[in-house]
Order: structure tokens, then sequence, then C-alpha cells
């Protein structure tokens, strides 16, 4: 199959982990941030190494693009351009994250920073046959605090580009009991809940995810395979799991795409969706996630398809938005 020119989906792709090198190296120079000034070495900070030693390593790779995203035109235009780089593969459809809270540095609220990604995504609309909306990322090394301060500044824009709200960062054991009353406030407000869990070995938080933040999509969930609770919630309950292979390798979720047990999922009848989650930081597109599944697993046509159609089933989208998607496939 040319997966390039198939229709495809994305519902877990970081927009900070996700920038062109050349931009970013530009914005350093535009802005005279006392930063690299080598496209060489900004590339190397960018991406991580497929062999990481742990997640933490893997998000390290953060640091510089957040440190170019702290303007109002900046942070459009690499919205823009995450937008232009997926309509060029085909993306139909992609649910971007970011968390507000990591570009005020230069004084912007966080009213200006959603509104500044929502134009640059829109302007790519007007361009691209691609729709896409954003989801609200709250960092699980801050506080319940800081979350509820994301979900009550961002609900006006429930419904005019953005969806839901997630919790990401390190992963650490029974993170989900801190954050109840930001995702029950959340909930109540109208965003769809996305929970980062399960991506470092600890599959209880999977279940804690759905159970105690009423998560309806889990990101990762590599390690339901060592909890029988969280692997059955989420076969009985549907609940999608928004898979990125590549990732999976670099933070040694898995040893490599041959043991990653997404066809193992799907064979078990769990609803897997594939997706990038850094196109820059893993060094990769959806494309080449495709690629990668069909080398490991020897994907079959009526396979590909049904992982699009779970995507579809699985966006936070009005049925309406779903039937034009299920229409690219055919």
């Amino acid at each position: 199959m040319n997966y390039k020119k198939m229709p495809k989906i994305d519902l877990h792709c970081h927009l900070d982990g996700s920038l062109r090198g050349e931009t970013v190296l530009d914005i350093i120079i535009k802005n005279k941030l006392e930063l690299t000034q080598s496209l060489e070495e900004v590339k190397k900070q960018l991406t991580a190494p497929l062999s990481c030693s742990s997640l933490d390593e893997y998000l390290r790779c953060f640091d510089l693009p957040i440190a170019v995203m702290q303007t109002k035109e900046d942070l459009e235009r690499v919205s823009f351009e995450l937008m232009e780089d997926a309509a060029m593969e085909n993306i139909k459809y992609i649910e971007i994250r970011f968390a507000p809270q990591q570009h005020t540095k230069q004084g912007l609220t966080t009213k200006e920073i959603i509104q500044s990604v929502l134009c640059g995504m829109r302007r790519a609309e007007k361009i691209y046959d691609i729709k896409g909306n954003y989801i609200l990322s709250c960092m699980r090394h801050l506080s319940a605090e800081s979350a509820m301060k994301i979900v009550e500044e961002g609900k006006e824009f429930i419904g005019q580009g953005v969806v839901a709200v997630d919790l990401c960062g390190g992963e650490a054991a029974g993170f989900c009991h801190k954050f109840i009353e930001p995702m029950k406030k959340a909930k109540e407000y109208g965003y769809r809940i996305t929970i980062h869990a399960g991506e470092t070995g600890i599959g209880e938080n999977v279940a804690d995810a759905i159970e105690l933040l009423g998560a309806e999509r889990i990101g990762h969930g590599v390690f339901i395979t060592n909890s029988k609770k969280a692997y059955n919630l989420v076969k009985e309950r549907k609940i999608p799991l928004e898979i990125c292979p590549t990732s999976n390798v670099q933070t040694k979720a898995v040893k490599n795409y041959k043991e990653h047990p997404i066809y193992d999922f799907h064979n078990d009848e769990i609803m897997i969706t594939l997706n990038t989650d850094n196109r820059t930081v893993s060094d990769t597109t959806m494309t080449e996630e495709y690629l990668q599944i069909d080398k490991a697993f020897e994907l079959k046509k009526e396979e590909y398809t049904n992982i699009y159609l779970n995507s579809v089933e699985a966006a936070f989208i009005s049925e309406d938005e779903k039937q034009k998607l299920r229409e690219y496939i055919k």
C-alpha cells in the first residue's frame, strides 16, 4: 500500500514536539534569543535518539521548542506549519495537543495563547484539505490548581477549535488522584477527556484514568498488559488507545516495533488508533508509523481500514464530521 497517499487521522500529536528545525532557528535569530545559532545543533536538540534511556530523556527534547513558542506570532506560525506538514501526507483530520502554561514566559495570557494556535490552524484549513482541533494539556508535575486554571480559562473555546483536555508529562504511579476535581469540572463544561497513562510500565494508571477521571481515550496505554483490571476496562468499555509506536520504542516502553503489543491488541478487538506523538522529536510522520507497523506485522488493507475507522469513531467531533471522514476511506 502507498501509505502516503492513503487518508489518515492523527489523534495524538503534540505541537511542541512537531516543529520544523528551520523554523526554530529562524525564530531564534528573529527574536535574538541566546540559543544555538546552528541548524545542525537545533535539529540535534529537537530530535530524540531511537534508543533513549527513559521517558525523561525523551522529554528533554521539548526544552528548545518551548523556548521559541512564546509570542502570538510564533505560536500561530508553528500551528499553521504543523497543519501544513500533516496535509502534505494526506492527513484528513488531526487533534493537536499542547500545554498553554508552557507559553507564558513573555506575558501571554492563556486566552491569547489559545487564540494564536487556533488562528494558525484555521488559516491552514482554508488552504488545505484538512481539519483539526486542539486538546489542552495540563502538566502532571504541576498542581491541581494549575490544571483547574487551564480548564477554566479554556472553556470559552470549547466548540470553537478546542475539544478536550489531557494530562501529560512524566508519569508517576497514582497521579490520577491529584486531578479528580479539575477533570470533573472539565467534563461539566463539555470538554472531552483523554489522559496519558500506561506509557511507562504502570498499567494501573489506565484504570484510574478511566474510573477516577472519566477518560474516554487513553494516550499510549501500552502497559495495560501488566494490569488485568486496566486491560479489561479498556476492552469492555471500548476505550480507544492512542498508540504511538516510534515514541514507544524511543522511551523504552517496548524494545522494538516487532515486540509492540499493538497487533495483539488489534487481534483481541481492543480499539487501537495509530498516531505520531511528536513528529520532530520522534523524527516521524503518520506515513512512517504505518510503514513501521506494516514492516513488523505485514498490515493488511482491511486492517489499515479498521485502524482508520477506529480513529474516526474515537475522534472528538460530531457525527456529521465523522461521516465526512468515513467517505475518504471509500
